[in-house]
């Protein structure tokens, strides 16, 4: 079975930046199994799955070691394709998802996901994640993953941490966040325990960071950079229960995959 593949850098503020997602069109869907095969082979941090039709478009994605229940960088990269590539025409599309009806509409140049908002809460900080970490952060809060907030931004890019303590907390992520030097807030993700040690550029974790700083800063609107090594570039704005989450999109890759559906 041939079925079309494209790879996508979202979150792009230039060429071999952002995060780097595969999609995959499917007609109907194949075993789970077939699904975390693709992804394992394809390993990039996540790769989509969509089926084009009416309506909203059902949605999964999957890191090279388990399905995930969010993920907005491979979002925005489905969308891409699918605006491009004829499966979708006009400015918006909704996608059926594990958690729920997601939004995508073009915006000028940019593409931006109506997602969620996940505001966090203190907690007191597992001892896994401070060795992990290696340097204690000012403030720890939790939503679906730990928020490690820092004074500076070089104290984020300074992190080096150790993934095989980190791994210890799951299937939770980390996001490390610290004011910007020169845009609102700047982060960092760690997710070793889905199989991402360091994602270039996650979408999902601006559903958290966005209400952190939002009311941390008093501002609706920000903009916000995660300076992994690769880097990108996120245009976020607070709507209360949801938050918009826009960026630019790169084509990369276009071909198709051969793949035994029956094992």
């Amino acid at each position: 079975m041939k079925l079309p593949i494209f790879q996508v850098d979202a979150f792009a503020s230039g060429g071999f930046h952002g995060n780097p997602a595969a999609v995959v069109i499917l007609k109907a869907w194949p075993d789970d199994a077939l699904l975390q095969r693709v992804a394992e082979e394809n390993n990039l941090s996540e790769t989509a799955f969509v089926i084009p039709r009416g309506g909203a478009f059902p949605l999964r994605w999957f890191t090279p070691e388990t399905e995930v229940q969010l993920c907005g960088h491979a979002t925005l990269a489905t969308a891409h394709v699918l605006f491009t590539r004829g499966y979708a025409s006009g400015s918006a599309v909704a996608f059926e998802t594990r958690s729920g009806t997601l939004g995508v509409r073009r915006r000028d140049d940019l593409l931006e996901l109506d997602f969620p908002a996940l505001p966090a809460a203190s907690i007191e900080p597992p001892a896994a994640l401070l060795e992990g970490l290696g340097v204690r952060p000012s403030e720890v809060l939790l939503a679906q993953n730990f928020l490690a907030v820092f004074a500076s931004e070089t104290d984020v890019r300074a992190l080096r941490p150790r993934f095989d303590r980190l791994r210890e907390l799951g299937k939770v992520g980390v996001i490390a966040t610290a004011p910007g030097d020169e845009c609102d807030f700047v982060s960092r993700f760690f997710g070793p325990g889905v199989g991402v040690d360091e994602d270039p550029v996650t979408g999902s974790a601006h559903c958290t960071l966005v209400p952190f700083w939002s009311r941390r800063l008093g501002k609706g609107s920000l903009g916000a950079r995660q300076v992994s090594a690769r880097g990108g570039e996120l245009f976020c704005e607070d709507r209360g229960t949801r938050v918009g989450i826009a960026g630019r999109v790169r084509d990369y890759l276009a071909g198709e995959i051969v793949v035994d559906w029956t094992g």
